[in-house]
């Protein structure tokens, strides 16, 4: 970071968007571990830290009567963690604007935070509205945006916040400089051969990424519901898996633009099927081309998880972005391991592999491999709009560029 932030106070976009149990009991700090590092620097360097983040859809999901559900949606279910972790006084406000913002953020101290309430809490934010986010610029001196997870988003503070600040005022948290700097990595004369991975169940979610694969890999292995789409549009038997019909010739289209251009495609030769979305399902192995009526593919197969992990561990480059299958279903969850401990032994090998989307990393998170691939991106969407070589206004708002 280039500024010097003592006695300046830091109005820090963080992504605390973390999952809460029925207790509201934080159930995975990652982003909020990840977010450390930089709050530290400040505090450290004399600074204080205002920190602003969204949680949820609260406006999506009001209460019977019209009105927000704050008890479910509150920040302030994340203190007593923060405090646990950054071992300083943490203050609250329960408004990210107003009289209360004001004056908690006024009387903020070096080595103090003050962590405001759910910015979601108003349609201003994701509107992107000018007037909310000069409020929000006036509570800091400096503005950092260290929330990649949002920034594919023009919301007011990710994004037009940034223009309150002189360019000598604004930078990216440690945080998104390492996010830009290992997806630049991964996709700028990365180190062949080069393997995409890619999983989910939309081929319309993933088509502009495998495009873009196109450009630079040498490898793509197509794993999740997605595969099914490119099975049919090769004429396949594929049960009742899930597939989009409208789809079919797109599928074709990009088979044959990776033959042209020489990229090798895989799709799993064989797949784990259900008889029914449910982790309770009969189960069986089909050829992936020949899975009978009344059965759906729900995980890549044990011959196709070996031919995906093979590929992996003879690459040099691996991106990975979405589940072989349905993993939170244990009947379902093989390919996605299998995948993650390849991914972890080719960084062994010396591979620079990259993970990113939420049930990837949560794979990996789970497998607790983690810290044996080179990086685990925080941002789902915003890395795949990344890699897609979309322009992502919280990137351009403090470079004044485009992302890539």
């Amino acid at each position: 970071m280039k500024i010097n932030f003592k006695d300046k106070k830091a109005l820090i976009r963080v992504d605390f968007n973390v999952p809460l149990d029925k207790e509201y009991n934080i159930t995975d700090d990652t982003r909020i571990r990840e977010a450390l590092p930089t709050i530290k620097h400040i505090l450290e360097q004399g600074g204080a830290a205002i920190l602003m983040s969204h949680l949820g859809r609260p406006l999506e999901k009001l209460n019977s009567d019209g009105s927000i559900n704050r008890q479910k949606f509150t920040l302030q279910h994340l203190v007593k963690h923060l405090r646990k972790k950054l071992r300083t006084k943490i203050h609250f406000a329960d408004d990210c604007i107003g009289k209360v913002a004001v004056r908690k953020a006024a009387a903020l101290k070096p080595g103090e935070v003050l962590l405001l309430e759910n910015t979601r809490f108003y349609h201003e934010e994701e509107g992107g509205d000018e007037g909310f986010s000069k409020k929000l610029a006036a509570l800091g001196d400096v503005y950092v945006n260290d929330a990649f997870g949002t920034a594919h988003r023009a919301h007011a503070s990710t994004t037009v916040v940034a223009r309150f600040f002189d360019k000598n005022s604004k930078t990216f948290g440690f945080l998104m400089e390492r996010e830009i700097e290992n997806a630049t990595r991964a996709m700028k004369n990365p180190e062949k051969p080069v393997t995409c991975v890619t999983g989910g169940s939309k081929v319309s979610d993933k088509i502009m990424l495998l495009e873009k694969f196109l450009g630079y890999a040498d490898n793509i292995l197509i794993g999740g519901a997605m595969a099914y789409t490119f099975f049919l549009a090769k004429k396949g038997a594929v049960g009742n898996s899930l597939v989009e019909a409208d789809k079919l010739k797109t599928a074709k289209e990009f088979l044959k633009k990776a033959k042209d251009t020489g990229v090798k495609v895989l799709l799993p030769r064989d797949s784990v099927c259900g008889d029914k979305f449910a982790a309770d399902a009969s189960v069986q192995v089909c050829a992936s081309n020949q899975i009978p009526d009344g059965w759906m593919g729900l995980d890549i197969g044990p011959a196709a998880a070996k031919s995906f992990a093979s590929v992996i561990r003879k690459s040099k480059t691996v991106i990975w972005n979405g589940p072989m299958g349905v993993f939170e279903m244990p009947a379902f969850a093989n390919g996605t391991k299998v995948v993650a401990k390849a991914c972890a032994s080719a960084t062994k090998k010396g591979a620079f592999t990259m993970v990113g989307g939420g049930d990837s990393v949560a794979a990996v998170n789970q497998l607790k491999l983690a810290k044996k691939v080179s990086f685990v991106s925080t941002g789902g969407g915003a890395m795949l709009e990344f890699l897609e070589g979309k322009e992502l206004p919280g990137i351009k708002a403090i470079t004044g560029k485009h992302s890539q």
